[in-house]
């Protein structure tokens, strides 16, 4: 992929209100520790996230969504009828008809003809929602599109939690712990051609990217009905085996990452600056390692946000720039693998 009129305009996000941190977690899982010998403190040191945020317990993912659109709406001074497409990408949905895409468009008045649909790919869900709305743009089909996620974590976390405490199995609790990382938030990516929007914003220039997969690993992670299907009678459960995900998506990031270079062109020292998808310490560690690139490039949310699925990268992006981690003319890879496997690897001059 290669763009040469595609530019990303601005971010919106929302935090979720509720901090829980990781030792109320651990109180909540007392039956099982108790029942196996563990102490507290251990999984702050398995996943390196000290708190993740929660929604209210009544909410709907749309609502979300629209407030971080609107917000990357506003930061670039652009109005809703200037957006040709409006993609919503979460994990989560509020349904499973409609399009949870609707709601979103119908909230932020995005006029009649614009593309408005739903996709998925699991953490990766905006990057992919990104790249469809870039070939768009580069086609010169829209001037431009929106982006948009909300990730909750409440429900499973708790639910997992009941699981674990009842069966009190540590081979359970080991393919568990990935669902422990979660965590809320949404988040919004507004792309153009660069001939719209205020010219004060500084466009960030989306150069394009690398997409790989490895999809006879689809079952090392599972999210949905206990049974296969979609089954009348059966509860919501999530299943990772963590190590193999690992393992299986470090070799899929280093061939995305040679090919990514190749394509570019990038000398040893580039790329400047590292957005991934934010997952827990070990992964963090790793990922850099067998890239073999200083971790120093990266910008890390995952210690309080947690993992927060498809908004993680673009939220992680969003605060990196509000920071002043990422600066003028430095070339940034967003970076992630997605259970599946996929990996994307997306280049943006800043």
């Amino acid at each position: 992929m290669k763009y040469s009129n595609v530019f990303i305009e601005s971010f919106g996000y929302e935090l979720a209100p509720h901090v829980v941190t990781t030792i109320e977690l651990e109180e909540k899982l007392a039956p099982f520790y108790d029942a196996v010998g563990f102490g507290p403190g251990q999984l702050e040191v398995l996943t390196g996230i000290k708190e993740r945020r929660y929604w209210d317990k009544d909410h709907r993912l749309a609502d979300h969504a629209a407030i971080a659109g609107q917000r990357a709406l506003d930061e670039a001074d652009i109005s809703p009828d200037h957006i040709g497409a409006l993609v919503y990408c979460g994990v989560g949905q509020d349904g499973f008809e409609p399009a949870t895409s609707c709601s979103v468009a119908d909230q932020l008045n995005i006029g009649e003809n614009a593309h408005i649909y739903d996709v998925k790919s699991a953490c990766l869900g905006m990057v992919t929602g990104i790249v469809q709305v870039a070939n768009e743009i580069e086609l010169g089909n829209i001037k431009a599109g929106l982006v948009v996620s909300c990730e909750t974590a409440r429900q499973i976390v708790d639910s997992t939690i009941d699981e674990i405490n009842t069966k009190k199995d540590v081979e359970f609790y080991k393919n568990t712990i990935a669902t422990m990382t979660g965590g809320s938030g949404a988040a919004a990516v507004l792309l153009t051609n660069g001939t719209i929007g205020n010219p004060e914003t500084r466009k960030h220039a989306l150069k394009g990217g690398i997409v790989k997969n490895s999809t006879e690993h689809h079952n090392l992670c599972n999210w949905g009905f206990e049974h296969k299907g979609m089954p009348t009678e059966s509860k919501v459960i999530m299943r990772t085996l963590a190590q193999e995900v690992l393992e299986n998506g470090l070799v899929l990031a280093r061939k995305t990452f040679d090919d990514f270079k190749k394509e570019f062109n990038l000398s040893n020292d580039k790329p400047d600056k590292f957005i991934g998808h934010q997952v827990g310490a070990a992964h963090h560690q790793r990922f850099y390692q067998i890239l073999n690139q200083d971790i120093q490039k990266d910008f890390c949310t995952f210690p309080f946000l947690g993992n927060i699925g498809s908004v993680s990268l673009p939220i992680t992006a969003a605060i990196a720039d509000e920071r002043g981690f990422l600066q003028p003319e430095d070339f940034v890879a967003f970076i992630g693998v997605g259970s599946g496997l996929n990996c994307y690897i997306l280049g943006v001059e800043w």
